[in-house]
């Protein structure tokens, strides 16, 4: 379901795969080959979504933000970057992610945290209000914590993973338009 709240519409990029049961409300831009996948929540109601070209937002993953308490105060916006892979049953709330990051399954990423380009976060860690993750680094736990700097092989599967995404999607889209032609073949 795409749906406006208070005037605001969410803007999808055409090439964008939005798969059937998910949800996305508001204030929401998704980019280029994006992909949001089956069951997600993308609730941009009292501030603003962004996902980046590429990027690929997985089964049952919820993405929301924090309100803007007065005119000053730009409460806490999601915005995700290019290439960014986020795992399965993943919550993202009022953080940035940055470029071809790695949210791994089920973890969760608190108002105003900052993931860095090319990081990874472990399956099921927290990381808590305010955290800065360096590019390029793992972290895991909860609260997360600084494992180590990732491989040279790690972050070339990094660079793989979201494009593994779009090729999903147009697997995906090329498929529903094969369904729609049969079924408008039915009598």
């Amino acid at each position: 379901m795409i749906r406006s709240f208070k005037g605001m519409k969410p803007k999808i990029d055409p090439s964008a795969f939005v798969a059937e049961g998910a949800v996305v409300i508001g204030d929401v831009s998704i980019g280029k080959e994006a992909s949001i996948w089956y069951n997600c929540v993308v609730r941009g109601d009292v501030n603003s979504i962004s996902i980046g070209d590429r990027t690929n937002i997985q089964d049952l993953s919820m993405l929301h933000v924090t309100h803007k308490k007065h005119a000053e105060d730009p409460g806490a916006p999601l915005v995700i970057g290019n290439d960014v892979t986020v795992g399965h049953s993943v919550t993202l709330h009022g953080c940035t992610i940055e470029d071809g990051a790695f949210i791994g399954m089920q973890a969760m990423i608190m108002d105003k945290a900052v993931v860095g380009k090319g990081a990874l976060v472990g399956a099921r860690a927290l990381v808590t209000e305010g955290t800065v993750i360096p590019p390029g680094t793992l972290w895991v736990g909860a609260p997360a914590k600084y494992k180590r700097d990732l491989t040279e092989n790690e972050i070339a599967w990094l660079g793989r993973s979201a494009g593994n995404y779009v090729r999903y999607s147009r697997e995906f889209l090329e498929d529903e338009a094969t369904l729609a032609q049969d079924l408008s073949n039915i009598p």
